[in-house]
């Protein structure tokens, strides 16, 4: 057994002792998530960017919030990762919204958690989903939306500016045919989340290349597919790894402090009715 083998063992042991499995439903399926109780009341409920799995996207931050004292809910959409549903890979966001909700009406359910103080946290296509899910339910305190991936149209027009021409054209009719497929009861087509300008792929853009390093060091998650059904990828595009990597640690430190700011009661003040809700978004790293 090699030094990085233990190192990556002992890591596993040391998460299973902090954190468990549960599942909550959604629709006629079941979400898996990994469920950390805190001890300060507050809870953080996490999922992970477009077609990442709630290891690969929320572990390095996570067990940071967790360590300050707050619960954590992660979990995978529904046809991703431990969840159930069927086909696999194929993520229509109307489902993403609606397992965001059950994701919260679950959280207020455990019995650690003051549902008055329960904050959701999204990364790149969720960070897009959590401020349309906290628009619209009322229980939701604070969101953290970390570069987002708001404006589907937007992220588009961007990644064509790191694409081919004849590669963006198979991508779409990649996405069309399996569209049909999937009307009719065929496996979906898959395409990768990433690769090299003109490959058929969700992300070309120069930081796409940093998706594995970001999200999956050392193939650390080898469950993750990191394809999606090429149907859903269609008005998707856009990534950004700067908090995962150089940025990591001022991340977590402004994103914690915002939690604290909003979620706990400073301690010359009496517990306080819940707080209004806001949103902090952690902005790319400027070129």
């Amino acid at each position: 057994m090699t030094k990085e083998d233990t190192v990556t063992k002992e890591d596993t042991v040391t998460k299973e002792m902090v954190r468990a499995k549960v599942q909550f439903a959604s629709g006629s399926d079941a979400c898996a998530a990994w469920h950390y109780r805190g001890t300060s009341r507050a809870c953080v409920v996490m999922a992970g960017g477009f077609a990442v799995t709630k290891e690969a996207a929320t572990d390095a931050f996570a067990s940071r919030f967790h360590q300050a004292g707050f619960s954590v809910l992660a979990f995978d959409y529904r046809r991703l990762g431990e969840s159930g549903g069927q086909p696999r890979l194929v993520l229509p966001v109307r489902d993403q919204i609606a397992d965001w909700h059950a994701a919260i009406s679950f959280a207020s359910t455990l019995p650690e958690v003051d549902a008055a103080k329960i904050a959701l946290w999204g990364f790149s296509a969720s960070g897009g989903h959590v401020v349309r899910v906290a628009a619209g339910n009322p229980a939701v305190a604070a969101v953290i939306a970390q570069t987002p991936n708001a404006d589907g149209l937007a992220a588009a027009r961007n990644q064509s500016r790191h694409q081919r021409v004849g590669a963006m054209l198979r991508f779409s009719g990649r996405g069309a045919l399996d569209a049909i497929g999937g009307a009719v009861g065929r496996p979906p087509r898959l395409v990768p989340l990433a690769g090299e300008p003109g490959t058929v792929a969700v992300l070309t853009t120069p930081d796409a290349q940093d998706a594995g390093l970001a999200l999956n060091p050392d193939h650390r998650y080898p469950d993750w597919q990191q394809q999606v059904a090429a149907r859903s990828a269609l008005r998707l595009a856009g990534g950004h790894y700067h908090p995962f990597l150089a940025a990591h640690e001022a991340s977590v430190e402004a994103e914690l402090g915002f939690l604290r700011g909003h979620l706990l009661p400073r301690a010359s003040e009496s517990p306080a009715p819940a707080p209004a809700r806001d949103a902090q978004r952690v902005p790319p790293p400027r070129k």
